[in-house]
């Protein structure tokens, strides 16, 4: 691949390695953009559009794009705020995951219990820019200045354990699950920052004719990221218990209901989001206190999200799940409880 290959192509930055990555490529699957990547090669060419994918450290992608190099780039929130690209990107969309949070930790045993004790002494972090704000504000409230003003040091990784070290008398670093943090013996005394990945593009247009693009692949990332919000139940019941069925799962504004070949039978399509998938499937209230369509979900919930498979793709997984006996029994069950 030489610059030639390039040219009139719209340039699209991915990070290369690391929590974003493999979600990244979700993306683009549902976005229909298709590629091969060869092995060693950071930059590969898109079959269906006129898009060349550059894969680049996350750190890396906010320069890029704000200074006009890239067209387009997916990485996080902080990383822009910490390269201080935020006044030369344009922040499109939030994608939804890579969702952390910049946290100020310290020894859970330690003397230090809010973010006030701290102001003053030792910090260290992978973010200068960020935790030197935060804590400029701090040192300001507090009218500290020279040496007294809190002492922000660098380190590039294993932050967390740079108060057992003696490096630190806390860190400001990432945190998602917070398991790291704990069996370093720390916990949060305050959040700096709430983060995910965002898709960004450049306030500089390389190339004006690429503007149709942007928005073409803009929009399909939007119905990828909406449509992972969502989940499909379907179920079958008998006509005349069709009521109860619907005050289980409502519509949003009129119940999905087509007719079965067999008399009396209907079947009930539902979606919903899917973070009330698990509550709307879970024991009502009441009498109806059984199972009721928990079965159903174990066995047809066709959860389409949209990441480039075809309807056809979840075909089988149907056909083969004998869905109509067992999401019969569940309903009847439900419905009789």
């Amino acid at each position: 691949m030489n610059a030639d290959s390039l040219d009139g192509r719209l340039l699209f930055a991915i990070p290369k390695k690391g929590r974003l990555y493999e979600k990244c490529l979700s993306i683009l699957a549902g976005a229909d953009i298709q590629f091969r990547r060869h092995a060693r090669l950071d930059v590969c060419l898109v079959l269906n559009h006129p898009i060349a994918l550059v894969f680049l450290p996350a750190s890396d992608i906010p320069s890029f794009v704000g200074k006009g190099n890239v067209d387009l780039g997916i990485t996080g929130h902080d990383v822009i705020l910490e390269s201080q690209m935020h006044e030369h990107v344009t922040e499109e969309l939030r994608l939804g995951f890579g969702k952390c949070a910049l946290q100020v930790q310290v020894p859970e045993a330690g003397s230090i219990k809010t973010v006030e004790d701290l102001v003053g002494k030792r910090v260290v972090t992978s973010f200068e820019v960020l935790s030197g704000e935060y804590f400029g504000k701090l040192d300001d409230i507090f009218q500290l200045s020279g040496e007294k003003r809190t002492k922000i040091d660098y380190v590039g990784g294993s932050v967390e354990a740079a108060c057992a070290l003696g490096l630190a008398d806390g860190i400001v670093d990432l945190v998602e699950s917070g398991d790291t943090m704990r069996a370093a013996g720390l916990h949060a005394i305050a959040t700096v920052l709430e983060t995910e990945a965002v898709l960004i593009k450049s306030r500089i247009p390389k190339h004006e004719a690429h503007s149709s693009l942007i928005n073409l692949i803009t929009n399909r990332i939007k119905g990828v990221v909406a449509a992972s919000k969502y989940a499909i139940c379907q179920y079958n019941v008998a006509r005349d218990r069709l009521p109860s069925a619907i005050a289980i799962t409502p519509g949003r504004r009129a119940p999905t209901i087509s007719p079965l070949e067999a008399d009396g039978w209907v079947a009930r399509c539902k979606v919903d989001f899917t973070y009330k998938r698990a509550s709307t499937l879970d024991p009502p209230h009441g009498k109806r206190s059984l199972e009721n369509l928990k079965k159903i979900h174990s066995v047809q919930s066709a959860l389409s999200h949209y990441t480039g498979h075809k309807l056809g793709d979840f075909e089988p997984k149907i056909k083969h799940s004998r869905t109509t006996e067992y999401t019969t029994k569940a309903v009847d069950s439900a419905l009789r409880s």
